[in-house]
């Protein structure tokens, strides 16, 4: 089970720099906007802010929210879903 544990593990990894990622390109398309960015506690706005206002904003301007939204809700669940199932099958 080890070996099951460890390509969860790295799936977990590989999925959270995935929503790393996101989360500054998110910032990015935000800057763009004209919304500053606090950087110092981006880890704690990412998810109570900026990505509701990343939401919001490509809502307005297209009608559908932006896949940069999808993309750092999906990385995060799947690192999150992931890290638990390696850790359970890592435990004898």
């Amino acid at each position: 089970m080890l070996i099951a544990s460890d390509v969860f593990l790295i799936i977990a990894v590989v999925s959270a720099l995935c929503g790393v990622a996101a989360s500054i390109m998110i910032t990015a398309e935000l800057e763009k906007r004209g919304v500053k960015i606090n950087w110092l506690f981006l880890r704690v706005f990412i998810v109570s802010r900026y990505l509701n206002q990343y939401r919001d904003i490509t809502r307005q301007e297209s009608g559908k929210t932006g896949p940069l939204f999808y993309w750092f809700v999906i990385a995060m669940n799947v690192a999150l879903v992931s890290a638990i199932l390696g850790i359970v099958l890592w435990v004898p």
